[in-house]
């Protein structure tokens, strides 16, 4: 079993979360966080004072697949959230030791 957790832009999440359930995935979890990366904030404009910006509302999302759909799910997501410019996120794959399902007692891929 894996943990894929992808950081990307909020605009992205409805179509992620699309993509995702097309693949037959039943969960995530998704946490609005902040941060940076090679993007580096930016400078905006507010009454007429400049402030900059240095870190960037995003999305982190982890869901928890079997090994088998692993490839699959990784490349839906680089599919739904690609725009091709600076700060489309990141994805990172984690092994998950064992998942317990609390209501039931199932565990491992039973309890995904």
């Amino acid at each position: 079993m894996k943990q894929i957790t992808t950081i990307i832009n909020p605009f992205r999440l409805d179509d992620l979360r699309e993509a995702v359930s097309d693949l037959g995935i039943h969960g995530m979890t998704v946490t609005e966080v902040k941060g940076f990366g090679r993007q580096k904030g930016h400078v905006e404009n507010y009454r007429g004072a400049e402030y900059a910006v240095d870190f960037l509302p995003k999305i982190k999302v982890e869901i928890a697949v079997s090994d088998d759909v692993v490839e699959d799910v990784i490349g839906v997501i680089q599919q739904s959230v690609k725009t091709g410019k600076v700060g489309d996120g990141k994805i990172f794959v984690t092994d998950i030791e064992r998942v317990i399902r609390i209501r039931t007692g199932e565990t491992d891929d039973d309890a995904l």
